[in-house]
């Protein structure tokens, strides 16, 4: 029990803080060893690639947004894919002459539908971008400067989340973002971003593969599988999505236990990322910031609770009395936040554990999701509270 319980909570300990640790301190120490410098060059040719589904009540703002982008309107290229769409969102782009439309009945999802576009792209570099996001304005600039690095073959944006004042639970998500995105500041400064965000980020035409049909996150294996070429993927905090949160904790959920299969599909479809020899660092990131929190740290929770607590009840000591009532006050207050949520409650105290909580029981949904085979690869469109977008 003993063993249980330490390994249980060094393993999620690691997982949640230590590795954001021990990734501060090594880069701290690569700093002082080297110093990287991106050199200003030529502005590329670059194709901003939109995946539209479903998205007529957003689509002219986000068209708006666009044209409002710094970047040279000669080197810009704007390509939007429809496939599926069932509104007026393919008859609202047709409006705008500049923008190039691609559009098909069928849905096969947005794997398929990007596979299609990437065949008519014909620009050096190319943006993906989500139509439910709206970019700063210096977000291209910021991202394409990266480029002048031969190494880079991939450039990952950051995603926001703007919670509005009355978004509750849901807004939990704009905090984890935060802590994700420091995270990718330190993995890309030691080496690379381990697995891009689908909301912004770019790649190397000349990279891209065409991706199987069925995978449900096509931006985190287009950009590991550019790692596993012997390109880094470099991040740009100054190029950033911005992006409503889910409109209830219910959609919430929905996205996260699809997030949580298609984390399943990618370990196996990645598998070559389990071999530390053959890639060490990238191998040591990938392992340390993905691999761990979709597959020990959920079993690890209810593991460390049961330890503890047949540990306390075999009279172990009175340190695991305190560490158990820790465990129960966190316990309480996720459920509190719970019950909170369901009557659109704010009181960010229990929102915290609540969430935490919440993403870990997705991860138990997603995987019995993924090995059933439950999980489409089909364009699915989430509910948001997009008023939070200013």
């Amino acid at each position: 029990m003993i063993i249980i319980f330490f390994c249980s909570f060094l393993i999620l300990f690691y997982s949640y803080a230590g590795y954001g640790l021990l990734l501060y301190i090594m880069v701290k120490c690569r700093r002082i060893l080297s110093r990287r410098r991106v050199p200003a060059g030529v502005l590329p040719e670059l194709t901003l690639l939109i995946a539209a589904y479903n998205e007529e009540d957003f689509i002219e703002r986000k068209i708006a947004n666009t044209q409002e982008l710094d970047y040279p309107a000669g080197k810009l290229q704007v390509m939007i894919i429809t496939d599926g769409s069932t509104d007026r969102t393919p008859e609202i782009i047709r409006r705008y002459p500049a923008i190039r439309l691609l559009h098909e009945d069928q849905r096969n999802g947005k794997t398929a539908a990007l596979n299609r576009a990437m065949e008519q792209v014909t620009t050096p570099i190319v943006v993906f971008c989500d139509a439910n996001t709206l970019l700063n304005k210096a977000a291209i600039l910021n991202l394409v400067k990266h480029y002048e690095d031969p190494r880079t073959g991939g450039v990952a944006g950051e995603k926001k989340v703007i919670a509005g004042q009355d978004e509750g639970a849901a807004g939990m998500e704009g905090v984890y973002w935060k802590y994700e995105s420091t995270l990718k500041r330190l993995d890309a400064e030691l080496y690379t971003v381990v697995g891009a965000a689908g909301e912004l980020f770019s790649v190397r035409t000349a990279l891209f593969r065409p991706v199987e049909r069925d995978v449900v996150l096509d931006d985190f294996i287009i950009s590991l599988r550019i790692n596993l070429m012997g390109y880094r993927i470099a991040y740009a905090p100054d190029a950033y999505a911005m992006e409503a949160p889910s409109f209830s904790i219910t959609d919430e959920h929905k996205r996260k236990v699809r997030i949580s299969a298609g984390g399943f599909q990618s370990i196996v479809r990645l598998k070559a990322l389990l071999n530390v020899f053959r890639h060490p660092v990238l191998s040591f990131q990938y392992i340390s910031h993905r691999v761990l929190r979709w597959t020990l740290c959920p079993l690890c929770l209810p593991l460390l609770l049961i330890s503890n607590a047949a540990l306390v009840w075999m009279g172990a000591g009175v340190g695991y009395s305190i560490f158990l009532a820790a465990q129960l006050a966190f316990y309480v207050l996720a459920i509190t936040g719970y019950w909170l949520a369901g009557r659109s409650v704010k009181i960010k105290v229990f929102y915290i554990p609540f969430y935490f909580l919440f993403m870990n029981v997705a991860i138990f949904e997603g995987f019995f999701r993924y090995i059933k085979g439950r999980q489409s690869a089909a364009w699915e469109k989430s509910a948001r509270s997009m008023a939070a977008v200013s």
